[in-house]
């Protein structure tokens, strides 16, 4: 049976129990949002493909490191804040005393973190030698249970 009459689909989870901790604000929020506040984040990717690899997979779920290291240097104990904060200056003098480990982002919130997610998975799909067999379908960033976003090509 040939597999040019499938699309196939593979998801990764790196969970809430994972521990990517992450300190953040939504300084145009009305709501208590706008205070630093934080959540252990939990990350999901699906990869697609029309073409299984020699072991029929989609990817190898044991060659993702890349990938969790992406997670972990951008999320871990950090303290994201947008580069149009108000208040971006006294977050840097807290990274500079280290206090806190900071990482600027264009904006804040789980869908500009899946959107950034999605460009730098991308292309490392490329660079790890699955692009262009296999794409990214999809990354869906979640605080908790009850509050996610999602992120596809469009």
């Amino acid at each position: 049976m040939s597999t040019e009459q499938y699309v196939y689909f593979s998801t990764k989870t790196y969970g809430h129990e994972r521990g990517l901790s992450t300190a953040f604000r939504q300084w145009r929020a009305d709501s208590h949002c706008r205070f630093l506040h934080g959540y252990s984040l939990g990350f999901k990717f699906t990869f697609g493909t029309h073409e299984l690899d020699a072991r029929n997979w989609v990817v190898d779920f044991g060659s993702l490191a890349g990938l969790k290291e992406i997670l972990e240097d951008n999320f871990d104990h950090k303290t994201i804040v947008s580069e149009d904060d108000p208040n971006i200056e006294w977050f840097r003098e807290g990274h500079r005393l280290g206090t806190l480990q900071l990482v600027e982002f264009p904006a804040g919130g789980c869908e500009k973190f899946a959107e950034y997610v999605f460009s730098v998975v991308e292309q490392w799909l490329k660079d790890a030698g699955y692009s262009p067999r296999c794409w990214l379908e999809s990354v869906e960033v979640s605080e908790h249970g009850a509050n996610s976003a999602i992120v596809r090509r469009a």
